[in-house]
């Protein structure tokens, strides 16, 4: 195959890959792009789903048997996780499903020319570390784990930067044979107005509640995943006066259905489908009951959040879970009674409330997207 010829460009170019399943992978390319473009005004980013270039079987089996899988058979999917944490050597599959993607990619990239790719998800890394042994011409590569735990999927010796949350996983990832000097503690990488200042009373007036009542926040994820009705009723069961926002996400049926349940219930209940602001929401918001993905834990951390988190899906929420909860900043329920208990002790104590607050605060890296757009302007610059 012919190389492709490059030119330095007068605008640099800025290649995300991410995948299709959840709205978090998206939303970090997105936070770093927002934060590159104040960095490098004239750099020009384009955000691509890297299951598009997959095989068509994997691309319907990952983007849409995921959900179905965690939700319906969540066990087999933790065998399936497990597996492939403890797998010493990478899968003849999985190797030969990279090589088939990264060739797919070669026209894309050959005509986009981007000075660097950044890879938002496990898959497009591994397909990019493929691509840098097939190409010589290969442009440097980012990986940006969104979680608080690196599954072995991401490491690859040939990636030029990793961005990660914590010391431990650079340790990992170095104790892999991963360079030191390619893996830098960034933080999650999230939309920059999580860290802009606002009063509670202000955030809730932006999103039409009530100022003054104690207020919870109660999130599925941008897929609406997770036991959200059974949690409104346990929220019905406190004591304390208290009013719920519930945010479905991209889930019409949930939202309807939930609407028509909030019309029974003692508490005030505000039902939302997917929302663009929603760190209004969390500074609206006393407490977060959700599930633990990487970018709402984050951007829980960044608002000083408390995180009750509801049912945990297995692999890396249930890793970010021990993560967070080790840290006294997360509360883990598995039922509904459980839930009712748990927001009961925490209303009932305001010092509880508080320390949890100043340890999220402890963790947060607000300015994590700020961070990874330096790395790759370094990249760009060195090129």
């Amino acid at each position: 195959m012919v190389p492709v010829t490059r030119s330095r460009a007068a605008s640099p170019t800025v290649l995300f890959l991410s995948a299709s399943v959840g709205e978090g992978h998206t939303a970090a390319a997105q936070a770093v792009s927002s934060a590159l473009a104040e960095r490098m005004p004239a750099a020009k980013c384009e955000v691509v789903d890297s299951y598009r270039y997959a095989s068509n079987v994997f691309h319907r089996v990952a983007s849409n048997g995921y959900i179905g899988i965690v939700k319906l058979l969540p066990q087999l999917y933790k065998f399936a996780y497990d597996q492939a944490e403890r797998a010493t050597k990478i899968s003849a599959f999985k190797t030969w499903l990279h090589r088939y993607t990264a060739l797919n990619l070669r026209q894309f990239v050959s005509e986009l020319k981007p000075d660097v790719v950044v890879c938002t998800h496990a898959f497009p890394c591994g397909v990019m570390a493929e691509y840098k042994r097939e190409f010589a011409d290969a442009p440097p590569v980012v990986g940006i784990v969104t979680d608080f735990v690196v599954h072995p999927f991401w490491i690859h010796r040939n990636i030029d930067r990793y961005a990660v949350a914590t010391a431990a996983m650079r340790q990992t990832l170095v104790s892999r044979g991963v360079p030191p000097n390619r893996v830098v503690v960034t933080g999650i990488p999230i939309d920059c107005r999580f860290a802009e200042a606002t009063t509670k009373r202000r955030a809730r007036q932006l999103i039409g509640i009530a100022p003054d009542v104690t207020t919870l926040l109660l999130m599925g994820g941008g897929l609406g995943i997770g036991p959200l009705e059974n949690a409104m009723l346990a929220i019905d069961r406190l004591e304390e006066h208290v009013q719920t926002v519930v945010v479905v996400g991209k889930n019409k049926n949930l939202e309807k259905r939930l609407k028509d349940v909030a019309k029974t219930l003692h508490h005030r209940v505000k039902v939302a489908g997917f929302v663009e602001n929603v760190y209004d929401y969390m500074r609206a918001a006393d407490i977060l009951v959700s599930k633990p993905g990487g970018l709402t834990s984050s951007e829980a951390l960044v608002t000083e959040l408390p995180i009750i988190m509801l049912r945990p899906l297995p692999g890396q929420e249930e890793r970010n879970t021990r993560y967070l909860e080790e840290r006294g900043v997360g509360i883990r329920v598995e039922r509904s009674r459980e839930l009712t208990e748990a927001l009961e002790r925490l209303l009932k104590s305001p010092t509880a409330l508080e320390k949890m607050r100043h340890s999220a605060s402890g963790l947060a890296h607000p300015e994590a997207a700020q961070s990874v757009a330096a790395m790759i302007e370094g990249l760009y610059g060195r090129r």
